[in-house]
C-alpha cells in the first residue's frame, strides 16, 4: 500500500504545526516526528522545547534529519502509525546553506529537486499516513537580496511538488485549517 502525502502550509504562528500534529494523532495511536532543525543558538533551542513540549513520548517516537530526510522517513515508517515531517522550509534551508550545499543557482534547484525526489519516494513507500508542513514564504513583498529571493523562489517550487503530489493540502491561518485541494480549480 502507497503512503497517503498530506501537506500543511501556513505563514508564522498560524497553527500549522498544531493542526498537523493532531492530524497525525487521528491517524495513528503511535506517531513519527521527523524534525529538520539544527540547534545552532539559544533561540533555536527554545523553538525546539515549545514544539517538543505539545508530544507525550507515550505517543510519539523523535527523528531528526536535517539533511538525509529520505533515510530517516524510512525508518520511521518501519515503526510508526503516522508522520509529521516538520518543516520541509527548514529542511530546504539545511540543502541550500548546509556543507554540500552546491553554489550556482541550477545546480541548487537541481540538488533541491533530486533530494525532495528522494525525500517523496520514500514517504509514499512507507505505506502511512506522512503529513508535510511548510511555512508559506511567497506572500510577502519580494526580498531586497539574492539569496532571499532564490530561497523563495526555491521554496515555492518545492512546496507546489509536494502540494501537486499530495491527497490533501491544507492552509492554516489563525488556527484554522481549509482543504485547499478539495476547493482547488482542476483543469479537465
Amino acid at each position: 500500500m502507497a503512503g497517503r502525502i498530506v501537506l500543511v502550509v501556513g505563514g508564522a504562528r498560524s497553527g500549522k504545526s498544531n493542526f498537523a500534529e493532531k492530524y497525525v494523532m487521528h491517524y495513528g495511536a503511535y506517531c513519527g516526528y521527523i524534525a529538520t532543525a539544527e540547534i545552532l543558538d539559544m533561540e533555536m533551542a527554545e523553538r525546539v522545547k515549545l514544539h517538543q513540549s505539545r508530544r507525550s513520548e507515550k505517543r510519539w517516537k523523535n527523528y531528526e534529519a536535517p539533511y538525509d530526510a529520505a533515510q530517516v522517513m524510512s525508518k520511521a515508517g518501519e515503526s510508526v502509525d503516522a508522520i509529521l515531517f516538520d518543516c520541509i522550509t527548514l529542511y530546504l534551508s539545511n540543502l541550500l546553506y548546509g556543507k554540500q550545499a552546491p553554489q550556482d543557482f541550477k545546480e541548487k534547484v537541481t540538488y533541491v529537486n533530486k533530494k525532495i525526489d528522494e525525500l517523496l519516494t520514500s514517504a509514499k513507500a512507507t505505506g502511512r499516513v506522512v503529513v508535510f508542513v511548510a511555512n508559506d514564504v511567497g506572500t510577502g513583498i519580494v526580498p531586497d537580496n539574492q539569496m532571499a529571493r532564490e530561497y523563495r523562489d526555491i521554496a515555492g517550487w518545492v512546496t507546489q511538488r509536494i502540494g501537486e503530489a499530495a491527497e490533501e493540502v491544507y492552509y492554516v491561518l489563525a488556527g484554522q485549517a481549509v482543504d485547499i485541494k478539495k476547493q482547488a480549480f482542476k483543469f479537465e
